[in-house]
């Protein structure tokens, strides 16, 4: 069961991606490959033990245009960050996340 986050579209269950302690460059590289093959409105959970994914992640998804939602404790005592696919989204090079298109 995971915990519901104020503003968190109501889909099922959240596909999970496990970052484990990779650091944020490849969490996002892995990331974007996620996300081209999901659905809008489909939520991830992202679990990152990377000090700088607080950051990277909500700066990432204004650069692309996906929706952060914010941290979420579904996975306590590890750290997670929800994420909404976009429907509408702004392209980024395939192993370079941080660069569009």
């Amino acid at each position: 069961m995971t915990k519901q986050i104020s503003g968190e579209p109501t889909s099922a269950v959240p596909v999970v991606l496990d970052g484990g302690e990779r650091r944020c460059v490849q969490l996002l590289i892995e990331l974007r490959s996620l996300l081209t093959g999901l659905d809008a409105d489909t939520v991830v959970h992202v679990i990152a033990a990377d000090p700088a994914a607080p950051i990277d992640l909500p700066a990432w998804c204004h650069l692309t245009g996906h929706v952060y939602l914010g941290p979420t404790d579904a996975y306590t005592p590890r750290t997670a960050y929800a994420i909404a696919v976009a429907a509408r989204t702004r392209s980024t090079i395939p192993d370079q996340p941080w660069h569009r298109t």
